[in-house]
């Protein structure tokens, strides 16, 4: 009986064997900081719709004040799960190795129809290194991107901070899932969060781009049914070609490169050893 069990166990791989070792573990300071980035993220993102008209915001006056909100968020992430003993030199490393990765492919694959191959690094990121490791490797990636193809603007920190949350979703997907159902469930989930990485960027300069006067233009002091009816018909005019063409770029690189990505990843975190340096770590 003991050794059919002892079998067994050695037949698991270490895919299936063990969990995923968080690489940015999530401490209750962690958490707090991640909250506080995101909701100071949806204010920067969607203040027309719930500020009263004169506020007198203009993205050449926000954009800088989110850019450097975002970075200190990140930083904190980083920081807090350092003080916590939850990240070493090891997780830094693959950080840096995944977002150069990524930053790589964005200027290969952005362009026609919206073919767009960063999430899957991002996506995968995340799912394997939880995520804390997602939040901060989607910044990391869009950051190291813009400055490869000269991106940097004032659309930036809004791609970064939505990057982020690409990555944390990913982490926060269920952990037990694995094998056909795991890439099917990152399938499902990178074209949807693709898609809503556009419609966010939609958000975040809709209100500056027609002026008023128009159908598809921005309201102030409007209901907010009446705003959010006419966004999503300024979205679909405009970029729904390019955000379905880059959901599905997306879906698919998932879908072609998924499983391996996975199973090499794992084996990092295994030999690296986050796992066991996130439960050693005080909380």
């Amino acid at each position: 009986m003991r050794t059919a069990i002892g079998s067994a166990q050695e037949r698991r791989t270490p895919e299936t064997a063990r969990p995923d070792g968080d690489a940015l573990p999530l401490g209750l300071r962690t958490v707090v900081v991640l909250g506080l980035a995101s909701v100071a993220g949806l204010l920067a993102f969607g203040w027309p719709l719930v500020l009263s008209p004169g506020s007198g915001l203009e993205h050449s006056t926000d954009a800088p004040l989110v850019l450097a909100g975002l970075l200190v968020a990140v930083l904190g992430v980083v920081f807090v799960s350092l003080s916590d003993g939850g990240i070493d030199v090891k997780a830094v490393a693959v950080l840096g190795l995944l977002s150069a990765v990524g930053a790589v492919l964005r200027p290969l694959s952005a362009g026609t129809a919206g073919v767009e191959l960063i999430f899957v690094v991002i996506v995968l990121g995340g799912r394997v290194f939880g995520p804390g490791f997602g939040f901060a490797l989607g910044s990391t990636t869009v950051f190291a991107s813009a400055l490869l193809t000269g991106g940097v603007g004032p659309w930036m920190p809004f791609q970064m901070l939505a990057a982020s949350w690409v990555g944390l979703g990913a982490g926060l997907l269920p952990r037990r899932v694995r094998g056909r159902r795991e890439v099917a469930l990152l399938v499902g989930y990178g074209a949807v969060a693709a898609l809503a990485f556009g419609m966010a960027m939609n958000l975040s300069f809709w209100p500056f781009q027609l002026g008023t006067g128009t159908s598809l233009s921005f309201v102030p002091g409007a209901a907010l049914g009446t705003n959010l009816h006419r966004f999503v018909l300024y979205s679909a005019a405009t970029s729904l070609g390019w955000d379905l063409g880059r959901a599905i770029t997306t879906g698919v690189g998932l879908a072609l490169v998924g499983g391996p990505v996975l199973a090499a990843l794992r084996r990092t975190s295994a030999r690296a050893a986050f796992g066991a340096g996130a439960r050693r770590a005080p909380r």
